[in-house]
């Protein structure tokens, strides 16, 4: 663990080089080590970087500011998505590792949608599980070709499903390549989750592998 590159975080080495790093960003009351098992189960071997969000509520970790569930500070969004994409920056150049791809949970999910769209070259592409729309005032951001992978359930009674899909739709007119999923679940993650990502991760290492 370390506390230095201005965020308390957890880094695991490559196993393998030609695996795409990850950027775990937990949910609520989590913290840099909540979604490194998951990160290993989605993707063995690749690098992971885990921060733990700064801010407290109640005592538990968040990356940004809410004002009451399901309504963000959107000021505090911003300046959290910067301060996060600065960090994801310093910590590649240090760790010699390209734009990570986000996995994200719940809150962590929603400031990897804020960083796609307001610092969109600090991620090469996005898990977002139980994600919504992070800001009202949309920037516009050129995601062209960037993939998306949008997990949400459809009993969950923190996110409404319309709100998935307007974030799917606000993401694919960005120009990223949107796949969502709208699984028959709560906002718990569930096994489904992890064997819907790891099918995506691998589906998009196959798309980069070169053809002979």
């Amino acid at each position: 663990m370390s506390n230095d590159l201005a965020f308390t975080h957890r880094f695991a080495p490559a196993g393998r080089r030609e695996a795409a790093p990850l950027l775990l960003l937990h949910g609520t009351g989590g913290d840099e080590n909540d979604l490194l098992p998951l990160g290993q189960s989605i993707a063995p071997g690749a690098a992971l970087l885990s921060p733990r969000g700064k801010v407290l509520e109640h005592g538990m970790p968040r990356f940004f500011r809410r004002l009451a569930e399901g309504v963000f500070d959107e000021e505090d969004v911003r300046r959290r998505a910067n301060e996060l994409a600065d960090f994801v920056a310093a910590a590649s150049k240090r760790h010699d590792l390209g734009a990570p791809v986000a996995l994200g949970y719940s809150n962590g999910a929603n400031i990897a949608a804020a960083m796609l769209l307001l610092r969109p070259e600090a991620l090469d592409g996005a898990m977002l599980l139980r994600a919504m729309v992070p800001l009202r005032d949309v920037p516009k951001a050129n995601l062209t070709g960037k993939p998306v992978l949008i997990l949400s359930g459809q009993s969950d009674p923190i996110i409404p499903p319309d709100n998935s899909a307007r974030l799917a739709a606000l993401l694919t007119n960005a120009g990223a390549r949107v796949q969502q999923c709208t699984l028959p679940i709560g906002h718990a993650l569930s096994q489904a989750d992890v064997t819907l990502a790891r099918e995506w991760i691998h589906e998009q290492a196959a798309a980069v592998l070169p053809t002979e």
